[in-house]
């Protein structure tokens, strides 16, 4: 067992590895009434090419299965479903699938320790049959049917189109149609042996509860392993992804009010893990939130000017294999929009961005950081989704207050750039 304390968030964690290779993250928040659960894997949509659990070679496994996989854990061998008992407990329960991990997640007010082996065991128990998958398939074809209806979700996933030429984030996490289609039971035991064993694994539990109890529920509560499984390492195998985007415009027509726009800048040089990974990420938001977010020159004149409204975002994403920036919202000329962050960075590069106004957005990032240590989902699911890139997030403060001047302004030349941009937009009907 080891012990982590940050005197400046007055936090700590305790983590410990069981013999299977499953690591569990606990921290205490005593006199908080909710708790928090939340089981993954290091395993999105993205993972499509592998080589399985106890096979000779790399295969290819079908778009959307590992949204497919999850959607389908919650069926017992029993005829029940998952979140029947978890209903019965009187706990909230949650999954989702994104590009690189896939959580099981509940809330309680009682019952924890119940839930907990609940979550764990059903997590580590799948029951795919001929008949249950094929059942699952016509459900899930209709989630994507109506995704493709949904003007958010097409400008989104038509920037990453128009970013990625190879990378696999360019496919919807659902995957197509026609691929859900031709998933089997046997390609989804593949999947789940590989990726679901627990060295791929990692629980974390935070609420006012007992580290003790906690170890204990975890360790009881596991499916027992082949001793082949323990240290096997998952070799994954992403495609070679050109710096270029793929197609600097996309556009389509469903049925919005007003034009709906996302301006993608892509990361043209990916592959960092850990305190490098998290400082250019810092950097870039830093950055994002001078140039372009509410509080700029840039807000003010096209709030006031009448290009862009409330919904205006700007927003950045990092992994060890891709990332990207997208700025987006409404606008009666998405183009002009475009120009003008393009004007924006290039006004920035030439008479430089202001010192004063960086330390103040760092500040305030500090301060948002701090207050968000009151949401056990925020805690949670960020610690979750940072230990999978090599970061502890009771390390994030001390990154982020070491972020200097000089690394925003290298982000401004790096990424804002002209060839690595491009536009999404859904026009009216």
């Amino acid at each position: 067992m080891n012990r982590i304390e940050n005197k400046v968030l007055n936090e700590e964690l305790f983590y410990d590895k069981l013999d299977n290779g499953l690591e569990i993250f606990f921290m205490p928040k005593k006199g908080f009434a909710k708790q928090y659960a939340v089981f993954s894997t290091n395993y999105g949509s993205n993972d499509l090419e592998f080589v399985p659990f106890g096979k000779n070679g790399k295969i290819r496994v079908n778009e959307g299965i590992a949204h497919f996989l999850e959607h389908k854990m919650f069926e017992q061998e029993d005829g029940s479903n998952a979140f029947d008992k978890f209903a019965q407990l009187g706990v909230s329960a949650n999954a989702y699938t994104n590009f690189d991990m896939t959580s099981y997640l509940f809330t309680s007010t009682d019952n924890f320790y119940e839930a907990l082996e609940h979550l764990i065991q059903y997590v580590q128990s799948p029951h795919f049959t001929d008949e249950n998958v094929e059942k699952e398939k016509g459900i899930i074809a209709q989630e994507i049917k109506m995704y493709d209806d949904n003007p958010d979700w097409r400008v989104y996933f038509n920037t990453l189109k128009a970013m990625y030429i190879n990378h696999p984030n360019r496919i919807d996490i659902a995957g197509t149609v026609e691929s859900v289609y031709r998933i089997t039971k046997e390609e989804l035991y593949d999947c789940y042996n590989t990726f679901y064993s627990p060295q791929n694994m990692a629980l974390f539990v935070v609420g006012d509860l007992e580290w003790d109890r906690v170890l204990e529920t975890a360790r009881s509560s596991q499916r027992s392993y082949g001793s082949e499984i323990l240290g096997m390492e998952v070799e994954r195998f992403y495609p070679q992804e050109p710096e270029a985007v793929a197609q600097k415009s996309i556009q389509e027509s469903l049925s919005v009010s007003m034009p709906m726009f996302n301006i993608g800048f892509k990361e043209t040089s990916v592959g960092e893990r850990g305190e490098a990974l998290l400082r250019r990420e810092l950097s870039t938001e830093i950055l994002l939130d001078m140039l372009y977010k509410k509080g700029s020159s840039f807000h003010e004149e096209l709030y006031l000017g009448g290009l862009i409204n409330e919904s205006f975002s700007c927003s950045y994403t990092l992994t060890p294999d891709h990332g990207y920036t997208m700025i987006g919202g409404e606008s009666k000329d998405p183009q002009r929009v475009q120009e003008k962050v393009m004007e924006y960075a290039g006004k920035y590069r030439e008479k430089g961005l202001e010192l004063e106004y960086f330390e103040r957005i760092k500040k305030k990032k500090i301060g948002n950081f701090l207050k968000y240590f009151d949401s056990l989902e925020f805690i949670a699911n960020n610690f979750i989704s940072y230990h999978f890139k090599g970061i502890n997030l009771l390390g994030y403060l001390e990154t982020l207050k070491s972020i200097e001047f000089e690394d925003v302004k290298k982000r401004l030349y790096d990424h804002i750039r002209e060839d690595n941009c491009v536009l999404s937009v859904i026009n009216p009907k």
